[in-house]
């Protein structure tokens, strides 16, 4: 649970498969993982970001004791799986307290990704939504979330991945054709399956 909740733990992973696609996917690939990052930058950045000033909603162990798990602190930070894990009991802050539960950014941006992946490669993009679960699970089983901040953060990822892609593909039928004629007539759609692209160089 507390290496689902780490980003720092997962970044080595995710640097090496956006580089993997860079280097050796197709145009849909590497659309989908620009589209990719633009959700979830979006989501993160300035939804998540500026729904938690506005709320200003506490975590649960800011206000009340609380099993708090956590990895331990070393670099580089994967290694901490092989070591147990940090478990305390928080105890209630004193005085103004600034809140940033709401909602769960880990679990929004999860499953802004798990939509993207879903409309781009169907059924096996839907798997990711198995590991988004198990994400948004994870941030109340160590403390950091209450249980309607992911439930909340569940539907507000979803809906903007989708309107992201929808977004993306929009624009691209609208402009590409402007911006990147040759490429356009090869792709006329982000979400075209590589197999049924259009012969030529490889983009």
């Amino acid at each position: 649970m507390a290496a689902l909740s780490s980003f720092d733990f997962w970044m080595p992973l995710l640097l090496l498969a956006i580089v993997g696609i860079a280097v050796a996917g197709c145009f849909k690939s590497r659309a989908m993982v620009l589209v990719l990052l633009l959700v979830v930058g979006w989501t993160d950045g300035v939804v998540v970001n500026g729904l938690k000033h506005w709320a200003n909603r506490p975590r649960p162990n800011q206000v009340e004791p609380a099993r708090v798990v956590d990895l331990k602190k070393m670099k580089p930070r994967f290694l901490a799986v092989l070591q147990p894990p940090v478990v305390r009991i928080s105890q209630p802050e004193l005085g103004v307290i600034t809140g940033r539960s709401f909602p769960s950014g880990h679990t929004a941006d999860n499953f802004a990704a798990a939509a993207v992946l879903a409309l781009f490669y169907r059924r096996a993009g839907w798997l990711y939504f198995l590991v988004a679960v198990a994400v948004g699970y994870s941030r109340i089983y160590t403390g950091s979330h209450w249980p309607s901040d992911v439930l909340a953060s569940v539907f507000l990822g979803t809906g903007l991945g989708v309107l992201g892609v929808a977004v993306a593909e929009g624009a691209w039928r609208r402009w590409g054709g402007d911006i990147a004629p040759e490429l356009y007539r090869r792709h006329p759609s982000l979400l075209e399956n590589c197999a049924l692209q259009t012969e030529g160089v490889r983009l």
